[in-house]
């Protein structure tokens, strides 16, 4: 079974934007479609999240702007794939369900 890759960005106030992805294992062979439906279920309107939360590298810029820019990052997608993760998919749907 394939494992999964979840793609995410920051875009701060000025709309600059730093983009990540992150590898995760599937050895219980959940399903594409239940855990998009998690992960959607757990975005703030339907977006947005806030990466530290959910245990994932946060992509804010190292220049500041406290009158424009702000904490959360958005979800872009999360698709089937055959690379090698570095953590269980089970354990970050554990860390975003918390």
């Amino acid at each position: 079974m394939p494992n999964f890759k979840f793609y995410y960005r920051y875009r701060d106030g000025a709309n600059y934007k730093n983009h990540n992805c992150i590898i995760f294992n599937n050895p219980n062979n959940l399903l594409l479609a239940d855990v998009e439906l998690i992960i959607q279920q757990k975005l703030i309107e339907d977006t947005w999240f806030y990466a530290d939360k959910w245990n994932l590298p946060v992509l804010h810029f190292d220049k500041w702007d406290n009158e424009i820019d702000h904490t959360w990052h958005e979800f872009e997608s999360i698709e089937l794939t055959d690379d090698v993760g570095q953590q269980d998919i089970e354990d970050f749907l554990k860390a975003i369900m918390s």
